[in-house]
């Protein structure tokens, strides 16, 4: 996706809350707010890449902070919101097991965003108030269509903490449709992303095959992606994608392939890209395959 104007304020607001997460040394954050300034200022312009813009900062901000994974605590808390809320989730599974109910849950579970929702913002209540929204844009008749007709499929994950939700519609894909499911993560922290050990600790692993894409970028920049994984990007045909960095990642390219997006429109550039309101719940077929 190309930067919206929106894109800008929203990149310092990030940076701000890494940095804080990252280092209490004022001094050095105000000449790292130097760097970054400088960095956007070269970089931040009509036609660029937001995942491109927002990868550099991120990892400018590692670098220089000396800090492997700033959002730490953050994901610690993801987890905590997920395990809160697995009772409640269940309940509703329970009362209607059909997979629209499970994708939707898989998408609620895409609020657990630091990245794009900010620090302070309380999580948990906000789920609660989407369970009982409906989707914006709903193609589960042919995602279920493809799930009939694939044996395999590539599921691109986003965050710690929603990653608990996937795991239930992992499960309900593979007993329902006995599909081969490869998990995809980041190789490195970035955000509050899933890495592999994230994955495994859900047990992710006993279910599907993990794999990592060879690089922390937000979502998917296509030129930082490995080479083992780009082979496994394509043999698959089939891709569900969760979140917002891979939308955007996905939408720089064009790809014959059946490609789902499931995720929150949690901000208005995003909603305006797909054209939704803000907030909206959506089910989309990003990309279908041409034989």
């Amino acid at each position: 996706m190309k930067v919206y104007y929106e894109c800008g304020s929203c990149f310092l607001r990030q940076v701000h809350e890494a940095m804080d997460l990252a280092t209490e040394d004022n001094e050095f954050k105000i000449d790292l707010m130097k760097s970054i300034f400088d960095h956007i200022s070269k970089k931040y312009e009509k036609g660029a890449s937001s995942n491109r813009i927002g990868t550099d900062i991120h990892r400018l901000i590692k670098e220089k902070a000396g800090c492997n994974d700033p959002y730490y605590k953050e994901k610690i808390l993801g987890n905590q919101i997920a395990k809160n809320l697995i009772p409640k989730t269940k309940e509703i599974i329970n009362n209607d097991e059909t997979l629209e109910t499970y994708v939707k849950i898989a998408i609620i579970g895409n609020l657990i965003d630091s990245g794009a929702l900010g620090l302070g913002v309380d999580l948990e209540e906000l789920m609660v108030s989407h369970l009982n929204k409906e989707l914006s844009i709903n193609q589960i008749d042919e995602l279920e269509r493809l799930l009939i007709k694939n044996n395999k499929l590539l599921y691109l994950a986003d965050n710690v903490g929603e990653i608990v939700f996937d795991k239930l519609l992992i499960e309900k894909l593979i007993n329902d449709y006995d599909l081969e499911i490869t998990f995809a993560v980041k190789d490195k922290p970035i955000l509050n992303d899933a890495c592999i050990e994230d994955a495994i600790a859900i047990g992710l692993d006993k279910i599907t095959n993990i794999v990592s894409i060879g690089t922390d970028s937000v979502g998917i920049v296509y030129e930082d992606l490995s080479k083992e994984f780009l082979n496994i990007f394509n043999n698959h045909n089939f891709i569900i994608s969760k979140g917002l960095g891979n939308y955007e990642g996905l939408t720089e390219l064009s790809i014959n392939k059946d490609v789902f997006c499931l995720l929150c429109a949690k901000c208005t550039a995003i909603a305006k890209d797909i054209g939704v309101e803000n907030k909206a719940m959506v089910l989309l077929k990003l990309f279908s395959k041409v034989d």
